[in-house]
């Protein structure tokens, strides 16, 4: 028979109404852009542009169609998981296997390796514009893998590109959560005969998971809503990811937004299902080693 321990409710104090006030406002403000956006997508543009945006009515859901079917967003979804999936997949396998690597040997480049993938974290991505544009217009891909016969304007330079530019950050973070496993286990493991692979596969993998789930959804919602290297190295419409659809929501004179903000919140659905589905692990993966000294 189990007793329940009774919950002390910590004291009221002035100091703590002020920091719960501080995180209300802190809060309103990061929900009124998303909001403002739904309630705009839900309102006609001729309502608004009679009675203005600060006010209520001309409710509708033809934005939402019309934006669907202007700016294509069926096949630019799927252009958004060809180049997402892979690149997040990849990202955290070739990341996992570096940072095992880093946490479970001693060598004496540990930190130099360490560095060079984090190095690319510190470097602005604009600074390597014209020497990876002509990388890529010079690197030749079967036809089978690319139309253009060359790795610009193919799903394969925004996956590599993406990898690349992401692979420091989870490195990092991977290394740490790692060497914080007890060595007891890899000791234990090669005991009974397991092979390195094995210790990386069947060992720190499974205990990696919060970590790996914590990082998998920072990384789709950063590939997926990556605009910049789209914008650069694709030049073939079709094959644009959906971040880069939303322009054609916008007209050379004019541009309504009530268009625009229902193309945004379609845009937005997949990264919070994906949020929402790793949520628990999401949260644990942040707080690992919150209560350690």
């Amino acid at each position: 028979m189990s007793v329940d321990t009774p919950v002390r409710s910590r004291k009221l104090t002035p100091m703590r109404m002020l920091l719960h006030g501080f995180l209300i406002v802190v809060s309103l403000a990061w929900l009124f852009p998303i909001a403002w956006a739904v309630l705009t997508s839900l309102r006609s543009y001729d309502y608004t542009a009679q009675n203005g945006y600060v006010s209520f009515g001309g409710w509708t859901f033809d934005n939402y169609v019309t934006a669907w079917r202007t700016a294509e967003f069926g096949q630019h979804f799927l252009n958004s998981v060809y180049i997402t999936v892979p690149a997040v997949l990849l990202t955290l396998f070739l990341a996992s296997s570096v940072a095992f690597v880093i946490a479970r040997f001693s060598w004496k480049l540990n930190l130099v390796l360490l560095g060079v993938f984090t190095a690319a974290n510190l470097l602005p991505q604009q600074a390597l514009l014209i020497p990876l544009f002509r990388l890529f217009t010079e690197v030749p891909l079967p036809e089978f893998m690319s139309d253009s016969e060359l790795l610009y304007d193919s799903y394969w330079g925004l996956i590599l590109i993406n990898v690349a530019f992401q692979c420091g950050f989870c490195v990092f973070v991977l290394s740490n959560y790692m060497k914080a496993l007890p060595r007891d286990l890899y000791e234990a493991a090669m005991v009974d005969g397991a092979s390195i692979w094995r210790q990386y596969w069947q060992v720190t993998m499974p205990l990696c998971r919060p970590a790996l789930a914590a990082l998998a959804t920072l990384e789709v919602t950063w590939i997926y809503n990556e605009f910049f290297w789209a914008t650069v190295l694709m030049r073939t419409g079709d094959k644009f990811p959906v971040t880069s659809s939303l322009n054609n929501l916008r007209g050379e004179f004019f541009t309504d937004n009530n268009l625009v903000s229902a193309g945004s919140v379609l845009v937005a659905i997949p990264t919070l299902v994906i949020f929402f589905m790793l949520q628990r692990h999401f949260v644990r993966g942040l707080t690992l080693g919150a209560s350690k000294g």
